[in-house]
């Protein structure tokens, strides 16, 4: 069956080859690695849809994002290039700025697609102008918001200025309190502004998950003769997960967790409130944005089966990194969550599917990043993989005995080779912001014996640990911008 997976994989456009297929790429955002019902962790997780993707297709269990956070990932993501080359390492980024090559969808652009994004967008930039708007690195349409995060329940300039102004009358500073800490700013707000509907912004009223379900749908449903790459991103499950549908709220009797009230309360009193573990309901709050999404893919998977589009469309689900167990994700055994360089950081839900050409239903254990969708896709459509790609084609990296993955984010490093794990972290002042545990120092693991990095073995394979130490500053030293 993998062989099947491969040889699908590897289809080219000779002469007389096949049609170049339409490609979707589905992100979700803080996604707990455990928390698919196929993964069979936990009774509480119902994801029908994603359930039904992976029996389509191949499931990965070691898969990784290149980043603990998303606007590093996704940077990355979109470059096929590690991101610490464009001096990307942790918030406050330059986002694109320093591109040199081709994003994913300026490569299929030339390559003769339709593009278009649909939901969040979180390099550096917010502006219109800037080489961080999808318009402007390669995407024909665009649909959603700039940013970290977006409010799910209000998508209104005018509801966002009022919320600013009243958080200015009351005088409540939001100061972060957390020396050296980026994350948080003077001002924070809950985003309730306007969608861009490309160089404009639109009012609208619904659930962001949904309304960002019908503009893909809408998208696959303008079909034309040249094939599509769509992009969804969406921002469930990330905070602030008591957003939810009033419905939803009402059956489940969700109670536990309301918006923050300028005049009321500081900011980070509210902040933490909401987060693991003093939210009761917390995990009732992410399983019913988890439904949401699960059944905005169905419905997305049913849109292109209807339309005739299934069989010759490539289908990826990652989430853009590791689950934040502070808004109860479960990263089943693994260590730790977003923000750190733990398994639970950057471990991901994965899957690929491409129609019912091959058997589905796999699971494939061999490492694989989320820098090997650009190569990929390239091999998919029979271009050459560019010698300035960090990652490798799938069909590459499954036929590959051993391989090295490195992971930088300022303050925290880490590299993974074969079953062994090197990683140091020099400050956990996010950490402490955010709610997670970092345990400061270097450390050896083999995550074979030991997936929840519970036993450092720095002292006692010293060797090892110096071997790969001094690999990785060989892999830092080389970071370039690829020209």
């Amino acid at each position: 069956m993998i062989k099947q997976f491969l040889i699908i994989l590897s289809l080219t456009l000779g002469a007389h080859a096949v049609v170049k297929p339409n490609i979707v790429l589905l992100i979700a955002d803080d996604h707990g690695y455990a928390d698919m019902s196929c993964m069979g962790m936990h009774t509480d997780v119902k994801t029908p849809a994603l359930d039904k993707l992976a029996q389509q297709g191949v499931r990965f269990s070691q898969a990784y994002s290149t980043a603990p956070i998303c606007n590093a990932s996704r940077t990355g993501l979109i470059m096929g290039i590690h991101q610490a080359r464009l001096g990307v390492f942790w918030y406050k980024n330059p986002g694109l700025v320093n591109k040199t090559t081709l994003t994913l969808a300026e490569m299929l652009k030339e390559q003769g697609y339709r593009t278009a994004y649909v939901g969040k967008v979180h390099y550096g930039d917010s502006s219109l102008n800037s080489v961080d708007f999808p318009l402007n690195h390669g995407f024909d349409n665009y649909f959603g918001f700039m940013g970290g995060r977006k409010h799910y329940l209000s998508h209104n300039d005018e509801s966002e200025q009022e919320f600013l102004d009243l958080q200015a009358a009351s005088s409540r500073s939001t100061e972060n309190p957390v020396k050296g800490s980026g994350s948080l700013q003077k001002f924070e707000s809950l985003k309730k502004g306007s969608f861009w509907n490309n160089k404009t912004k639109d009012k609208h009223e619904g659930f962001a998950t949904e309304i960002f379900g019908a503009k893909a749908r809408e998208f696959i449903a303008s079909q034309e003769e040249k094939p599509f790459y769509l992009q969804v991103a969406f921002n469930a499950v990330h905070n602030f997960t008591h957003q939810l549908p009033k419905e939803y709220l009402e059956k489940h009797q969700l109670t536990s967790v309301t918006d923050w009230d300028p005049a009321t309360e500081d900011y980070l009193e509210w902040y933490r409130k909401g987060r693991y573990p003093n939210n009761r309901q917390g995990r009732e709050y992410y399983l019913g944005h988890l439904h949401y999404l699960d059944r905005e893919v169905g419905l997305i998977m049913d849109c292109l089966d209807e339309r005739g589009l299934r069989e010759n469309t490539l289908v990826i689900y990652i989430s853009d990194n590791g689950g934040s167990t502070p808004i109860y994700a479960s990263n089943g055994p693994l260590r730790g969550s977003k923000y750190t360089l733990y398994e639970g950081g950057i471990r991901i839900p994965m899957i690929v599917s491409f129609s019912e050409k091959y058997d589905g239903g796999l699971i494939e254990n061999k490492l694989v990043s989320t820098l090997d969708i650009y190569p990929t896709i390239c091999d998919l459509i029979g271009l050459p993989k560019q010698d300035y790609m960090d990652g490798v084609s799938l069909n590459e990296s499954l036929s590959t005995k051993a391989r090295s993955l490195y992971w930088h984010s300022g303050h925290e490093t880490a590299m993974r080779q074969g079953k062994w794990k090197y990683k140091t972290a020099s400050s956990n002042a996010d950490a402490k912001l955010e709610m997670v545990e970092l345990e400061l120092g270097a450390f050896l693991y083999d995550l074979e014996a030991d997936p929840g990095e519970k036993h450092n073995l720095i002292k006692s394979e010293a060797e090892r640990a110096a071997s790969l130490r001094n690999q990785f500053k060989a892999w830092e030293k080389g970071l370039e911008i690829p020209k």
